[in-house]
């Protein structure tokens, strides 16, 4: 069968399958100045803020603003934003989540089992475009509204959408397709696009261009701010005009833990961040060096950490105005060493992991000449976030899910209160300096990715991309073991031995996450990007 042309003699982009049946061996990017992302349209326009002048913030900056246009299912104005930078001299963070609405309490979720997922009831007020402003007001060099450029294009007259977004977006769309505003924006003609479809947004590249002449005002405290708080009003949410006209980003000293003499960086609480530090401050009592990346004993190891970090986590961790537990405790030396002694070889613990749902969020890493570098990661929390689109294209994360529905817990729903999070953009430093940025997307797949990582390149001193690129194991919501195919032979029978519930996938399995990773060469930077997305390294 021949396909047919569409008119004009193009080819339609729905005649290809586009799966991926073989594996592909993607190449790291070498280069003075970088920018990783997961999607190539992004990358680019974080290159080409460079190209004008801009440093790796203004990158950065450029590159998620696109994001929010290219990948919407992922991202959007509604979510939040969270990063940490180093100018070349000192380290930064910027804490960009936002908080309950004040007019939140307990009673308004009595009885529930769990947070709503969906609709104005799971939306906290969004701190991404706060965060942009504040990180470009700080440390950008370009004009703020110049930023914008590539993701107004792309909202007005269109891109194509490519394979990984489109795949999610139709995964997505059946939870939330009856959500206030939803169908109107996402849902063209009730169908979803195909990979290679053109999606336009005009709407939306209206509400950036507000955005980015009034520098955020309009967003806060302007018309946006009025249309989103009408449209909260007519659909039954309680924000108001005050939620997000008093939103702040906060400024954060990042914390550190220790990896075999690599030094890794988070934010603190409440992101689950800390989570990375106590598995990998675990494993630091284990030499696994002579070993391959998938054997089974190293992995058994690393995934009793990471079931020690998330109890942890999940008991604790909160906005810390609300925490009944120092964090530093749970990453004392001593403690970490116990929990080290405890893991028993060849005999798992169960531990399930406290239930998250898949998440959806970006990251961008960003690094240029003078040796600033950035991590930047931002998210809708699940897909298409709440399902709320308020007008304009501003798309609601239901970042409240992440609250307990326990009024006794140190993470309970309260107004005003921010809730846990689980983005964490990680920076590694080794001898008092930055060297590389490091992010993972996927919910409780982040630091579990970011462990596996970190370790790959201390151990191994892998590159980059083949640090990335080595299968996974990832602990389910369950606390079943996911298991990447490609592992070492009979790494799945004997960990199933050993008491985990293994799960074999195959290659590709988007419950792996996605990984971005920019790391200093002597001269320059190296740079990689998960084939688990559509992403790609960009140099200059």
């Amino acid at each position: 069968m021949t396909p047919q042309a569409e008119p004009g003699g193009r080819m339609s982009a729905g005649r290809f399958d586009w799966a991926f049946p073989y594996p592909a061996q993607r190449m790291p990017t070498l280069a003075d100045s970088m920018v990783c992302t997961s999607q190539p349209l992004a990358a680019l326009a974080g290159i080409a803020a460079m190209q004008r002048g801009g440093n790796a913030v203004d990158a950065a900056l450029a590159a998620a603003i696109t994001l929010i246009v290219v990948d919407p299912v992922m991202n959007g104005l509604g979510g939040d934003t969270l990063a940490m930078l180093w100018d070349g001299a000192s380290l930064q963070g910027i804490n960009g989540s936002g908080r309950a609405p004040a007019a939140w309490d307990a009673q308004r979720f009595a009885g529930r089992a769990k947070m709503p997922g969906e609709g104005w009831d799971s939306v906290t007020v969004p701190g991404t475009v706060a965060t942009w402003v504040d990180l470009s007001k700080r440390y950008g060099k370009l004009p703020f509204a110049s930023l914008f450029e590539s993701a107004v294009r792309y909202a007005e007259e269109g891109y194509l959408v490519s394979p990984i977004v489109a795949r999610q977006w139709a995964a997505q769309c059946g939870r939330v397709a009856g959500q206030p505003g939803f169908a109107a924006a996402f849902l063209e003609s009730g169908a979803t696009p195909q990979a290679g479809d053109r999606f336009a947004f005009p709407a939306q590249a209206e509400t950036l261009r507000k955005i980015a002449e009034s520098g955020g005002e309009a967003f806060y405290r302007g018309d946006l701010a009025q249309s989103t708080i009408a449209h909260a009003r007519e659909h039954g949410g309680a924000m108001s005009e005050a939620d997000l006209a008093d939103h702040r980003s906060e400024w954060v000293t990042p914390i550190c833990g220790g990896y075999h003499r690599l030094a890794i960086h988070q934010l603190p609480p409440n992101a689950q961040g800390l989570a990375v530090l106590i598995a990998l401050g675990i494993l630091e009592h284990f030499d696994f060096s002579d070993r391959t990346p998938t054997d089974p004993e190293r992995m058994h190891v690393q995934i009793e950490a990471m079931r020690v970090a998330f109890r942890d986590v999940y008991a604790s961790v909160c906005d810390p105005a609300h925490a009944k537990t120092d964090w530093r405790e749970l990453v004392d030396p001593s403690r970490l060493e116990r929990a080290a002694r405890g893991i028993r070889l060849k005999a798992a613990t169960p531990q399930p992991a406290q239930a998250l749902p898949s998440g959806g969020t970006v990251y961008v890493a960003a690094a240029d000449k003078s040796g600033m570098v950035v991590s930047l990661i931002q998210s809708n929390y699940r897909g298409f976030g709440s399902g709320v689109v308020a007008p304009g294209g501003i798309c609601m994360h239901n970042r409240a899910s992440c609250f307990s529905a326990d009024p006794g817990h140190p993470n309970g729903v309260r107004g005003g209160k921010r809730p846990f999070h689980t983005i964490i953009p990680a920076l590694l430093s080794r001898d008092g300096k930055v060297i590389a940025a490091l992010g993972v997307v996927g919910a409780n797949m982040q630091p579990q990715g970011q462990v596996q990582i970190i370790a790959n390149l201390q151990d191994f001193g892998m590159n980059p991309q083949a640090a990335m690129d080595a299968p996974r194991w990832r602990i389910r919501d369950d606390g079943k073991v996911m298991l990447e195919d490609g592992c070492d032979r009979g790494a799945a029978a004997r960990l199933s031995a050993w008491g985990h519930d293994v799960i074999l996938c195959k290659r590709g399995d988007l419950e792996f996450g996605g990984a971005q990773l920019v790391h200093a060469l002597g001269d320059g930077y190296v740079g990689a990007s998960d084939a688990r997305r559509d992403g790609i390294a960009c140099g200059a």
